[in-house]
């Protein structure tokens, strides 16, 4: 099984958290259905109870290195996220704001390795989007329901749960450069944005990105992926072709599934960047 992950921080109702779950095919991927989860325990439920999957969470995995020297806090991966998960988000917001403000203009942030290649937002940003709280958010309940995360964690009984870092940003722009296709906003919700929608799925059809993979949807789906103005839907299917191209790697050395043989293993690594 394949999965896709648009994750929210806060889920609800209204801004679910979005799986595209499929499976691979010869020469692409099949998106099979969605499902969404309006909590943070049950989206974690849903992982727990599926035996074996293969997953890209947009959500990053790891702070950058720069940061957790400054701030003093363990340098060893698995012992920074327990660090970093027993912190209140508004202790994380004001720990990240007063670095920031020590740092110069053009400077304020510490990026992770990833982040230029990937063109990412540095995961300690606590806003526009909160990637800081979706990282504190994710990875934790990752770990509860016994994934693994290849070149960072990878405990013995997780083999059939492998967590890779995705972003759909980085498919999306590659297919329609930095045109807007979705909006939280329902009045910026427009025609164009739809058009850009409609482009971005063709493509993803047709395989055009240099993944070389194309994305097999039936009706009922893609009709959700076109008429989803929030983008949740699609961002979860750009997830599952990026999934999709790290499981056709999963047998390469180092950490495996296309992730570069020198990752830093504390920072982590975006797939397909």
């Amino acid at each position: 099984m394949l999965l896709g992950c648009d994750f929210s921080s806060a889920p609800n109702a209204r801004k679910p958290i979005v799986l595209a779950v499929g499976c691979a095919i010869p020469g692409g991927v099949s998106l099979q259905r969605l499902e969404r989860f309006d909590s943070l325990g049950s989206w974690r439920a849903w992982l727990a109870s599926e035996p074996a999957w293969v997953g890209a969470f947009d959500f990053p995995f790891g702070l950058p290195r720069e940061l957790v020297a400054h701030l003093g806090w363990p340098m060893e991966w698995r012992a920074l996220i327990e660090h970093y998960a027993g912190l209140d988000r508004a202790l994380i917001r004001e720990t990240f704001a007063a670095f920031c403000a020590a740092r110069p203009p053009g400077g304020k942030f510490a990026h992770r390795a990833t982040d230029a290649p990937a063109g990412s937002s540095p995961s300690m940003k606590w806003v526009n989007p909160p990637v800081a709280f979706m990282l504190h958010a994710g990875v934790p309940r990752l770990l509860e329901a016994r994934a693994a995360l290849p070149g960072l964690h990878v405990p013995a009984s997780a083999a059939g749960r492998i967590a890779l870092e995705g972003y759909p940003g980085l498919l999306a722009r590659e297919l329609i450069g930095r045109r807007s296709y979705k909006s939280d906003d329902s009045a910026s919700q427009t025609a164009p944005r739809s058009e850009a929608r409609t482009e971005l799925l063709a493509a993803l059809e047709r395989g055009a990105t240099r993944l070389r993979l194309r994305l097999i949807v039936a009706g009922p789906e893609r009709n959700q992926l076109l008429a989803d103005a929030r983008g949740d839907c699609l961002d979860a299917a750009l997830c599952l072709v990026q999934a999709a191209w790290g499981v056709a790697r999963s047998t390469s050395v180092g950490p495996g599934y296309g992730l570069p043989a020198a990752m830093d293993p504390l920072e982590g690594w975006i797939l397909t960047a």
